[in-house]
């Protein structure tokens, strides 16, 4: 599992750990039931908190991402990605409109904003 998380983002560690963990499962990377690391071990290769990547875990799980087995570990959960991608472009547009609100009152286009979306 290829994890990234920096120090120097101004998004909170455990977030990018989340994010990490999430592209990886939902690009298929992470394979149903592959065990994730254990919180101790991650915690040290990554070295940041336990603290942390039980955050982490404990979202990831809540997002149906992920499971854990009492003495076992956490593993992937069964998933149904289409499920998780509508979920998640639901969310997008909620952004996004909010987005829009806030250009349109300073003047800004929705063009405007599309064509900076298209540079990125």
């Amino acid at each position: 599992m290829n994890i990234l998380i920096s120090s120097k983002e101004k998004i909170p560690i455990y977030e990018q750990l989340v994010n990490s963990i999430r592209t990886e499962i939902l690009t298929g990377r992470a394979k149903e039931n592959d065990p994730l690391p254990s919180i101790r071990s991650l915690s040290k290769s990554l070295e940041i908190s336990i603290i942390t990547v039980k955050r982490a875990y404990d979202e990831l799980e809540k997002e149906g991402l992920i499971f854990t087995l009492p003495g076992k570990g956490s593993f992937v959960s069964a998933q149904e990605i289409e499920r998780i991608r509508e979920f998640k472009m639901v969310e997008l547009q909620e952004e996004l409109s909010d987005i829009l609100n806030s250009a349109k009152e300073y003047g800004i286009s929705k063009e405007t904003i599309i064509d900076l979306i298209k540079l990125l």
